[in-house]
Order: C-alpha cells, then sequence, then structure tokens
C-alpha cells in the first residue's frame, strides 16, 4: 500500500468520525418539543351563617316630664335600633327590658318597691320596623324582664323579601310614671338594661 493511499485511508476515518460527532451533536442540540398541560382544581368555600341580634345607636338616658297638671303621670318616649337575623323555620327571638337599678336616692319613685299601690313605671311598644311590639300596657321590673319586640323564624333586618326593608329597624317606647304624692322632691333615676336575642 502507497503511502497516498494510507493517508487517504486515515482521512477518510478522520472525515467520518468527524461526520459522526457532527450528528450526534445535531442530535443532542436539538430543541426538545414539550406538551402543553393544563391543571383544574376545585375549592368549596363554605361559611355558616348563624342567627344573631344588636342593639344600638340610642339615647343613654330619657327625661321623664310632668305634662303639667296636678299630679299628672310623668311621661317620656325611647326609640330602639336594632338588627336581628333569626334561623329558617325554627328560629326566634326577642328584646326584653329589665330594671337592672332602682330609682335613687330614696324617697321617690320605686320600681321595686313603690310607696303606693298602684305606682309603677310602665311603657308601651310601637312601630316596630321588625317582629312584634310587645302588647298592652307593660310594667318595668327590677325581678325579671319584660318584652319589647318579639321575633319568629325567617325574620332578618333590610334587603327586602322575607327580610324587612328598613335597616336598622327601630321600635319606640312610651314610658309613664305615676306621681305620687308621697314622692320627696328631688331628682331621681333608675338603670334600665335592655337584651336582644336571637336563634
Amino acid at each position: 500500500m502507497s503511502s497516498s493511499t494510507k493517508w487517504l485511508e486515515i482521512a477518510g476515518r478522520l472525515i467520518m468520525r468527524l461526520l459522526l460527532i457532527v450528528a450526534w451533536g445535531t442530535l443532542l442540540l436539538a430543541p426538545i418539543r414539550l406538551q402543553a398541560t393544563t391543571l383544574t382544581t376545585t375549592q368549596t368555600l363554605t361559611a355558616v351563617i348563624s342567627p344573631e341580634g344588636g342593639l344600638f345607636s340610642f339615647s343613654n338616658s330619657v327625661t321623664l316630664a310632668n305634662a303639667g297638671s296636678t299630679l299628672s303621670s310623668f311621661a317620656g318616649t325611647l326609640s330602639i335600633q336594632y338588627r336581628e337575623r333569626t334561623t329558617q323555620s325554627t328560629g326566634g327571638g326577642s328584646i326584653t327590658v329589665k330594671a337592672t337599678a332602682d330609682f335613687t336616692p330614696s324617697g321617690g319613685p320605686s320600681v321595686a318597691s313603690p310607696p303606693s299601690t298602684g305606682d309603677a313605671l310602665t311603657y308601651t311598644c310601637s312601630a316596630a320596623t321588625l317582629g312584634s311590639n310587645c302588647s298592652g300596657t307593660q310594667t318595668v321590673s327590677t325581678a325579671s324582664s319584660t318584652s319589647v319586640v318579639g321575633f319568629s323564624a325567617s325574620e332578618c333586618t333590610g334587603g327586602g323579601g322575607s327580610c324587612s326593608s328598613a335597616s336598622p329597624n327601630t321600635v319606640t317606647l312610651s314610658f309613664t310614671l305615676t306621681d305620687d304624692p308621697k314622692y320627696h322632691t328631688g331628682a331621681y333615676s333608675a338603670t334600665l338594661t335592655f337584651t336582644i336575642s336571637a336563634s
């Protein structure tokens, strides 16, 4: 074999190796095609709506004023704002009031121990925009709560439909206190506590 033939053979092998390297490099550098993937997941949101009631925005004090005639009763009004939501079908609730501190100082009117039979602090309820007004004349007590508004099932503040159109709701209490000549002169005050409930 001549030297030129030998060189041609070596050159041919080198060219073949080079072509193989180029071919492998082309395969390695070729872009990899990825298939697009879309994943979907769902999430459940849960809200538990509970019955609720709230009292707010009413006066801290009510002045009972005498109408002017001799020994006529004292009178005053109180407007209460409230919001209420009761359970559907089986719910209910109420607004009540109780004298948690009797009139002081002593010698004047008294809720727990009136100086004369018939002396009393009473009230009537009117214009409740949600629920039912108390019935007739209620006598304020230090021993137990008395009714202001009663609620039935599926009642709620605002929104129309089965709910009231008003938000907040209101009710008016008209208080009357007998004027007994046995009362000593002076200024007297008592504390009334209102409670709202919802179920």
